[in-house]
């Protein structure tokens, strides 16, 4: 016959650990979410689209003092990082992969990192947001170790920007 103390000990250690796992996976999901929310403020930019709307994007600094937002390259969803300093859009090996990028001639720039061989594409559309371009010049890095594209003059040089206290207004203009 069992111990009817050991059975009760028993039950109150097993809601004791459900509970300690309960509240660690809570706070894991609620903790995610807010680094992301913080990380990247823009997150939700397509699911906002609006194709009769006006061209023009609005987006939100991070915290790091950076503009982050989702896109898309011939229809494949990409998160791009604003680059002014940038001359083309620079596709992450990788992500060109996926998105069935062709590399064509192969050029050598300069980046942060230094002088690098990327290789010349041009991507058929562009989107971000309510902003959507064609055939927009753009170079396939394979030194790039993020999936991060930069989007960088080729796409933002046909754009009007303004930005105050955080906020990027981008327009066609």
């Amino acid at each position: 016959m069992r111990d009817p103390d050991q059975t009760r000990r028993f039950t109150a250690k097993l809601f004791q650990v459900s509970f300690w796992l309960l509240l660690l996976g809570a706070l894991a999901v609620y903790f995610g979410g807010f680094l992301d929310r913080r990380d990247n403020p823009n997150r939700h930019l397509l699911q906002y689209v609006q194709h009769d709307g006006p061209a023009e994007v609005i987006l939100h600094r991070n915290r790091s003092g950076h503009y982050i937002a989702p896109g898309q390259i011939n229809g494949h969803d990409v998160i791009f990082l604003l680059d002014t300093g940038a001359t083309t859009i620079s596709v992450p090996e990788r992500i060109a992969n996926q998105a069935g990028l062709v590399a064509g001639r192969a050029n050598r720039v300069t980046t942060a990192s230094g002088v690098v061989e990327v290789y010349q594409t041009e991507l058929q559309s562009v989107q971000l947001g309510n902003i959507q371009m064609q055939q927009v010049q753009a170079h396939i890095n394979p030194h790039m170790p993020s999936d991060i594209v930069l989007l960088g003059m080729s796409f933002m040089k046909n754009l009007e920007m303004t930005q105050r206290d955080g906020i990027l207004t981008l327009r066609i203009p």
